[in-house]
């Protein structure tokens, strides 16, 4: 038997479901099953989907619903099938560790007592799930960052992070898509596109992906087009 939605108006034409309070595996993956089955099988009058950590923001024609009957015709559509866990597709991403590129890793590594590659093998062990896109085009949040080395946001974010730089803060990792503005940890870099307007879907990562950074020598980021 399928679980009871709860669910919050947001604005006149859209509602969000809520699936949970905290981040999790499994309330990501009952989201994301919602979320794709109505992408794959769209429903009339919902005009978009932004699936985030723990919610599904959905924007509805108001003509053809009211919040309460597009929440119940929701509830309809959330099916065991729904609700299993979607693995995702899985993405490796090179990274050059290198303090040149990632000028917080020697500091990430002496606040938690450890050597830069220590570091480098704790970030680059485990396999991440993409929770949400956000903040820029193609800013894929990824989580969870082991607890041996996650370290909070910078107290005063740079101005300008180069694209493809490869960061955390406190339980989660990301890439950045483009140069920006950004208070993470920067631990190396990447030569891999994340974002891309002609690529299909144009982001490198979606909702439920799973992630692994695998560590590169500058020879292989400099002949993937990376550059210092």
């Amino acid at each position: 038997m399928s679980r009871s939605l709860t669910w919050r108006p947001a604005g006149v034409n859209a509602l969000t479901l809520v699936f949970g309070e905290t981040m999790s595996e499994a309330v990501s993956a009952q989201m994301l099953g919602l979320y794709r089955h109505l992408s794959d099988h769209p429903l009339p009058g919902i005009v978009d989907l932004i699936p985030a950590y723990t919610t599904l923001y959905v924007r509805f024609d108001p003509r053809r619903y009211t919040h309460g009957d597009l929440a119940a015709t929701l509830q309809r559509q959330l099916t065991a099938e729904t609700e299993a866990t979607h693995p995702g597709r899985y993405v490796e991403i090179p990274v050059w560790y290198d303090p040149r590129v990632g000028p917080d890793l020697e500091r990430i590594a002496q606040e938690h007592d450890l050597s830069i590659d220590e570091v480098i093998a704790i970030h680059s062990a485990r396999e991440y799930r993409v929770y949400a896109i956000g903040f820029a085009p193609g800013f894929g949040y990824l989580g969870e960052v082991d607890r041996r080395i996650a370290t909070p946001r910078l107290a005063t974010p740079r101005l300008k992070i180069p694209a493809g730089s490869v960061a955390l803060a406190n339980a989660q990792t990301a890439v950045y898509p483009s140069d920006s503005p950004g208070g993470w940890n920067l631990l190396g870099r990447t030569p891999v596109t994340m974002f891309d307007p002609e690529r299909e879907g144009f982001s490198l990562l979606r909702p439920g992906d799973r992630v692994r950074f695998v560590p590169v020598s500058y020879e292989v980021y400099r002949d993937g087009g990376g550059v210092l």
